[in-house]
């Protein structure tokens, strides 16, 4: 005990005992420590990204070797949101109640580890069955990890640069899935397939490392934050208030109109993404590539843009004005689109920025509405929220398309 009380007032008040090297980088109060931390939490997603985007980078080798249709490929994508529908909410209260932060991150971390290993071998023994059931596995942790990652930022920006931290882990997947979904040449196919042909050892060696590097960042913050707690004496400071499931009808009415906007928001903008080529291609005559160059254009804003909108909200507050603006600015690139005759380059643009300042103004706006001990339930709830209404608007937007063209 009298060690850990030496260590804290040499950390803290820059006592004898500090190493003249690395005061900053090991004291919980300095921004040094804080951009540490800050990095890992970055990378603990990292893995989850770079995976979820491996089928689609590469599909038409997975279509060739496992000898499957594009209805069934999609499967690799429906089985990793099925289970989102509800486990997206019991991972949260499972961080909330039982596991803890730190646990709860590396539990879902190891799931997805598992589940990319899984998948991996049945690219290799040519079994689509086995890399159904891996997407299963990596889908139970993937989001619920993104869940933690989110609680992990509230825990240690809220109050300095949390909407900066929320937009550079925008940019951080937006960066990831750039990376992931650029048009392989023939050289990095051939390296993503195994001797025989089959989807294999490349996608499996590939996306197996970057999940060990999200677990490692898992346990590094655990470690950091199970000592910030120790020094600052982080417990002494909870109210020891614990959820329950019957707390979320007890949520507050900011927090539900929050997951409304949030659910709405990405439906106008990212399926927007989705469905807009035939768009740009019908009403503005262009070809199948430029139209593909002009729908993400979005991504690509939003990567360097996200932190940079973040940093600007941090110094300003008023994070309901800036929703207000991004909303505002959404609905001016649909008229647009819709109504002009406009070069779509300025409207996607506009549509670039706008889902940038949202993002990163938003999912902070939670942790202001919802005590600490029921962050992640509310996160995990916002995020069951988007995944229960994906397969409904996907639907209806699929068959509003159809009966636009045969009307």
């Amino acid at each position: 005990m009298e060690e850990e009380e030496e260590e804290a007032r040499a950390l803290l008040a820059g006592g004898p005992g500090a190493p003249s090297a690395l005061p900053a980088l090991c004291d919980p109060g300095r921004l040094a420590h804080r951009l540490l931390v800050l990095l890992l939490m970055c990378f603990l997603g990292f893995g989850s990204y770079f995976c979820y985007d491996n089928p689609a980078a590469l599909q038409s080798q997975f279509k060739r070797d496992m000898q499957v249709n594009t209805t069934k490929f999609m499967l690799l994508y429906a089985w990793y949101s099925w289970p989102n529908v509800v486990l997206c909410f019991f991972g949260g209260f499972l961080i909330d109640r039982v596991f803890g932060i730190r646990w709860g991150t590396i539990i879902f971390s190891c799931f997805v580890c598992t589940g990319q290993v899984v998948f991996a071998l049945g690219g290799i023994f040519n079994a689509f069955w086995l890399m159904e059931f891996g997407r299963f596995v990596f889908g139970i942790g993937g989001e619920s990890l993104a869940v933690a990652q989110n609680t992990y930022a509230v825990s240690w920006f809220k109050g300095k640069e949390l909407n900066l931290v929320f937009g550079l882990q925008l940019s951080m997947a937006r960066i990831v899935s750039m990376i992931n979904l650029m048009k392989p040449n023939s050289k990095q196919k051939i390296e993503c397939l195994d001797t025989r042909g089959k989807v294999g050892w490349g996608v499996g060696t590939k996306g197996g490392i970057t999940c060990v590097l999200s677990l490692i960042c898992a346990l590094a913050l655990a470690y950091l934050d199970h000592r910030v707690e120790r020094i600052l004496h982080k417990e002494q400071g909870k109210t020891g208030e614990v959820i329950k499931l019957t707390d979320v009808k007890d949520f507050s009415l900011p927090l539900w109109l929050i997951f409304i906007i949030c659910v709405s928001y990405y439906v106008a903008c990212l399926f927007l993404s989705l469905f807009i080529l035939v768009f740009f291609i019908e009403k503005f005559g262009f070809s199948s590539e430029a139209a593909s160059a002009i729908n993400s254009v979005v991504y690509v804003i939003s990567a360097p843009m996200s932190p940079v909108f973040g940093l600007l909200v941090d110094k300003t507050g008023r994070n309901i004005v800036w929703v207000l603006c991004a909303v505002a600015a959404t609905l001016a690139s649909h008229m647009m689109l819709a109504l002009t005759l406009w070069n779509p380059w300025i409207a996607m643009c506009l549509l670039g920025i706008s889902y940038s300042l949202l993002a990163c103004t938003l999912w902070p706006m939670v942790a202001f509405v919802v005590p600490e001990h029921q962050l992640g339930t509310a996160y995990g709830l916002l995020r069951a929220i988007f995944f229960n209404n994906l397969p409904d608007i996907s639907l209806w937007v699929s068959e509003y398309l159809l009966l636009s063209y045969f009307s």
